[in-house]
């Protein structure tokens, strides 16, 4: 298979070398042979060093602080392909998918971004979240070859990197956990279609080091965020009722709620709800998000 440069692959890293480096021996040896970027969001583990040993072709980027998400608005300023592909360092592409995606794109200009099937490893099983993906409830136009979504998922997901850098990447307010929702929010206001496609894969060796307790409070107060900051009043206080009710009443919660709070000079200042046609496709969301088992504040 010759060379397919259309997409670029962005990751973020902190603190996990061998983790990034086996993500980076994977995408090295797929049959696209991918422009690939990392930024180190201030690892003190020599991942930068160890980077520029293994894989001196990588595009490392050192900000020297943890930047969460907008790590990868550094890095994709510097993509020049049509398009960017998302992973993480405990995640890698299956070979083909990236040019697959690619000629997704290529095919229905539409489309912002395509989102791939997860299968956790080691043993290959489909993570949980790909069921909800698979069966979303969004209307779709005749045209889009697949299940349409309100949201993806940045660690497996190709996107415009026109569409990307127009809605401004990822929030630096958000900083990481749930952060691709506002983000996918702004593309369906500017007309965009988010798409899954089960015929790319992604495969995801789930990382042990992780602060999962930290995980829960940024989700919980980024989910808050992007409904008060893009939901019309009714539907931000149903789901953040729903919120409320089902996440654990611990130390935990309560701090998120506390850094929710401390956030509202500036979501008045600029909330901006999505138009109308995207917020009826987000309703029809609403009864998956109650229900999901795929994402759940219990960290």
């Amino acid at each position: 298979m010759p060379r397919d440069d259309r997409a670029s692959v962005v990751i973020i890293t902190r603190d996990r070398r061998a983790e990034l480096l086996r993500t980076l021996d994977r995408l090295a040896a797929l049959p696209e042979r991918p422009p690939v970027l990392v930024t180190d969001n201030g690892s003190t583990d020599g991942t930068a060093a160890a980077v520029a040993r293994h894989h001196p072709g990588t595009r490392l980027l050192t900000p020297g602080a943890n930047l969460g998400a907008v790590g990868r608005n550094l890095a994709v300023r510097d993509v020049t392909s049509p398009y960017v592909a998302f992973c993480d360092d405990d995640t890698w592409w299956a070979p083909g998918s990236l040019a697959a995606a690619a000629d997704l794109l290529d095919a229905h200009p539409r489309v912002a971004a395509v989102t791939a099937r997860i299968l956790v490893e080691p043993d290959g099983t489909e993570d949980p979240v790909v069921e909800e993906l698979r069966s979303s409830p969004l209307p779709r136009p005749g045209w889009l070859p697949g299940p349409a979504l309100g949201s993806f998922l940045a660690a497996a997901t190709v996107l415009r990197t026109d569409a990307f850098r127009a809605a401004g990447g990822f929030s630096p307010r958000l900083w990481l956990g749930g952060e691709e929702e506002l983000l996918a929010a702004d593309l369906l206001s500017d007309g965009w279609w988010l798409l899954f496609d089960e015929s790319l894969t992604i495969h995801h060796a789930p990382s042990g080091q992780r602060d999962a307790t930290r995980r829960r409070a940024d989700g919980i107060r980024n989910t808050l965020w992007t409904t008060w900051l893009r939901r019309p009043a009714v539907p931000a206080l149903r789901r953040t009722a729903h919120l409320l009710r089902t996440v654990p009443h611990d130390r935990t919660t309560a701090t998120a709620l506390v850094r929710a709070m401390a956030g509202l000079p500036w979501l008045v200042r600029e909330r901006r709800p999505v138009p109308r046609e995207v917020e009826l496709r987000l309703r029809t969301l609403e009864t998956a998000q109650r229900t999901s088992k795929a994402r759940q504040y219990v960290g």
